[in-house]
């Protein structure tokens, strides 16, 4: 499965993005789907986390009542809404793909390019 993140930009600290995460070669249904993201200098560290239906998820407390995963099947897409941010989300965000539930990156088999988020203060 390919996956190709986007919607990441430049945005004042208090603002919001939202970031798609479209996959393509194979549907998505059978994929546990995860946000990751890295800080230079930092390790990939985990941000969110949705599995096959979008019943389950579960957050970084760092983000916590921030963000919100959600995932539409039928257009093989996953997204992820950030609200509030801080110049600490900074990062490049990046979405992939995990046979099984896991908030671990290394379970995670497939990824996209990543997207830059960059929050001013």
């Amino acid at each position: 499965v390919q996956l190709q993140a986007s919607g990441g930009g430049l945005v004042q600290a208090g603002g919001s993005l939202r970031l798609s995460c479209a996959a393509s070669g194979r549907t998505i249904n059978n994929y546990v789907m995860g946000w990751f993201r890295q800080a230079p200098g930092n390790e990939r560290e985990f941000v969110a986390t949705i599995n096959w239906s979008g019943s389950v998820t579960n957050y970084a407390d760092s983000v916590k009542g921030r963000f919100t995963v959600s995932r539409d099947n039928a257009k093989n897409t996953v997204y992820l809404q950030m609200n509030s941010l801080k110049p600490e989300d900074t990062a490049v965000y990046y979405c992939g793909a995990a046979a099984y539930y896991s908030i671990s990156f290394e379970r995670y088999n497939y990824w996209g390019q990543g997207t830059q988020v960059t929050v001013s203060s």
